[in-house]
């Protein structure tokens, strides 16, 4: 399906995409920090190369930060679930979305299909993304982003809301696999993968970003994408 419309230097979006016949894309961590790593090395024109993905090579060792050259694409959120991912992304270069998006999705599909013996396309065609282009739809993507891994728990929370407060804030707390820790001050090596300068500063501490998550888990009508 054609796209409604082009990626623009200095624009939102959201991009987002899920195995074929929504199929799982991430069955365990080996896969999820695979997918992480290339989040990082293919946002840039130089190709991946492939000793980076060593298992020496990896979140917090310089020579790894140092084999990718200038990023084509500001990545400011992203969440891995079993069946799909989401991403946050402002156009820098012209074209650099498509380029990230192609050279992502075939290097993960490449290394799917390799461990698993399996051949084909991997993903649901061609990756999805909206024009986030109001601060409003700004704001609420990333909430949207960083919360879906509650479906992990509480499938229906979106229809239902939320049963078990406590055991949602624990599992955000301990889920590894998305951007929301580097933006509540957590240090890890990961960190490096978005770049937290490239979305509005609507959240200006731990607090105010806490407070604008806990609004959207109690709003009921929650908006599926």
């Amino acid at each position: 399906m054609t796209r409604q419309f082009q990626f623009e230097k200095g624009e939102y979006y959201h991009i987002y995409n899920r195995g074929f016949e929504k199929s799982p894309i991430f069955r365990d961590k080996p896969d999820r920090a695979r997918f992480m790593r290339l989040l990082f090395l293919c946002n840039s024109k130089k190709p991946v190369i492939v000793r980076a993905l060593s298992k020496k090579l990896i979140f917090g060792n310089s020579d790894f930060e140092k084999l990718r050259g200038d990023p084509i694409v500001d990545l400011g959120a992203y969440c891995l679930m079993g069946n799909h991912f989401h991403l946050l992304v402002r156009e820098v270069t012209h074209r650099g979305i498509s380029a990230f998006m192609q050279k992502l999705t075939t290097a993960y599909t490449m290394y799917f299909n390799t461990r698993y013996e399996r051949a084909g396309g991997l993903l649901q065609g061609t990756f999805k993304a909206r024009h986030l282009d109001s601060d409003e739809y700004l704001k609420y993507a990333f909430s949207y982003i960083h919360l879906n891994p509650v479906e992990h728990i509480d499938p229906e929370w979106k229809d239902n809301g939320i049963t078990d407060r406590k055991k949602v804030d624990a599992y955000l707390n301990s889920y590894n696999y998305f951007s929301l820790p580097d933006y509540l001050g957590d240090e890890r090596p990961e960190h490096i993968i978005v770049d937290r300068n490239v979305l509005p500063r609507y959240f200006q501490t731990r607090k105010d970003l806490l407070s604008e998550m806990n609004d959207w888990l109690m709003y009921q009508q929650y908006t599926k994408v």
